[in-house]
């Protein structure tokens, strides 16, 4: 996708995730409502409560195709157990784990530190360039994820992406 390709797609893209985040408002909670063990050593108290979710029988992803651009229109069927909008999240129903909800704050968390025009560029151009698995916004969730799981040792999730974004090639 060329820069230009993206520009005229951001708009249409950014209208779809506010309609889509509006639309669940009243059915997102907090992730601190969600009393998982672990999630509280690796995010602030404060990320936790501004963070949301929702949990959905199907995850929404935006009509790609309708949208120009049929590349990723796979992605329009694809069964995800998560995806992240801004500072809000959706879980498919009966996937509600820490593990996924914790790869998902970590989307969260890239959201914010890269704003949202910045974001979907960059997780566009790494699906374009690697493929979903490859990408290095995934990478990145999964390699954060993979730490957690480990139970290696307590990090600071925020900390750890603004590394990772640092080192990226975007």
């Amino acid at each position: 996708m060329t820069p230009e390709q993206f520009q005229q797609v951001y708009p249409v893209l950014s209208v779809w995730i506010r309609d889509l985040l509006e639309l669940f408002r009243e059915r997102a909670h907090p992730v601190a409502s969600v009393r998982f063990g672990k999630l509280s050593h690796y995010y602030s108290a404060d990320f936790l409560e501004r963070a949301k979710f929702v949990v959905v029988p199907r995850i929404p992803i935006p009509p790609l195709s309708r949208m120009g651009i049929s590349q990723f229109g796979a992605l329009e069927t694809a069964d995800f157990g998560g995806a992240a909008y801004l500072d809000t999240f959706f879980v498919k129903q009966g996937q509600e784990t820490e593990p996924l909800f914790f790869h998902e704050l970590v989307h969260v968390v890239q959201w914010a530190e890269l704003g949202p025009e910045r974001f979907l560029s960059a997780y566009a151009d790494g699906l374009e360039k690697y493929g979903y698995a490859e990408s290095p916004l995934e990478v990145m969730a999964y390699k954060a994820q993979w730490r957690f799981e480990a139970d290696d040792e307590y990090f600071d999730v925020v900390k750890f992406v603004k590394g990772e974004i640092a080192n990226l090639t975007m």
